[in-house]
């Protein structure tokens, strides 16, 4: 009688698999991200609460755009260290090409006195702020400077929605006491961002490990393999 057929399991982890469509989307979600934001802030009618301190502190300071990005993400950073979060190489990636993509995006796309196509900057920055995040956040990487912060916080203790609450409200009460823009954009994007984030970054979340194939030799399994057949049902093997 012949031993019957075992199926290995599968070991992949998240930071082995696909780790070039995951470098790949990282990078296109960071650049898209820091573009968004210059479409928005082209667009004059408001920004997101931290984009709002940005401005200011732009304002004030006389320092570009995308440096004041960058530099604020550092001090940030820096905040982990006492919550004993660690980044990943999205969190410094998002650091640098953010701030760079800001500036980069500003210096070729022109200001507009137009209210439709500010408008129309408004609604596209918005979108586009919510893909970006799909793309990055999906590629797990880990996460950016100010999403660390409120997650270290979190783990605390304390309440995701009072945490991210009270950062957002402070963050944008500095901003605009500092010159920084709040308008119908910053309303739009604060009930708008919530949604498109829940919708996009399922869409292009990078799966753990690889789907099994119909055609795929691991597939096979013994007759009273049951875990197997019922996991080759689920993603419509015949």
């Amino acid at each position: 009688m012949s031993p019957k057929l075992r199926v290995p399991p599968v070991t992949l982890r998240l930071g082995v698999h696909r780790p070039v469509r995951r470098l790949v989307q990282l990078y296109v979600g960071l650049i898209l991200f820091g573009a968004s934001m210059a479409v928005m802030l082209r667009a004059g009618l408001g920004l997101n609460s931290w984009d709002v301190l940005h401005q200011g502190i732009s304002e004030r300071s006389g320092l570009r755009f995308g440096l004041v990005v960058i530099v604020v993400s550092a001090v940030v950073l820096l905040l982990w260290i006492p919550l004993r979060q660690r980044p990943g190489l999205g969190t410094v990636s998002n650091v640098i090409v953010v701030g760079l993509s800001v500036d980069a995006t500003l210096a070729v796309l022109p200001p507009t006195s137009s209210m439709p196509v500010r408008i129309g900057e408004l609604v596209a920055g918005v979108v586009a702020n919510g893909v970006a995040t799909g793309l990055y956040v999906g590629a797990n990487f880990g996460p950016g400077p100010r999403d660390g912060l409120m997650t270290g916080l979190a783990a605390r203790g304390h309440s995701v929605r009072v945490v991210r609450t009270g950062i957002e409200v402070a963050v944008l009460a500095v901003g605009w006491a500092i010159g920084g823009t709040v308008g119908v954009g910053t309303v739009l994007y604060a009930v708008s961002i919530g949604p498109l984030a829940h919708y996009f970054i399922p869409l292009f979340a990078v799966p753990a490990t690889p789907e099994p194939s119909c055609d795929d030799d691991t597939t096979r399994e013994s007759p009273d393999d049951t875990a197997l057949r019922t996991r080759r049902l689920d993603v419509g093997c015949c």
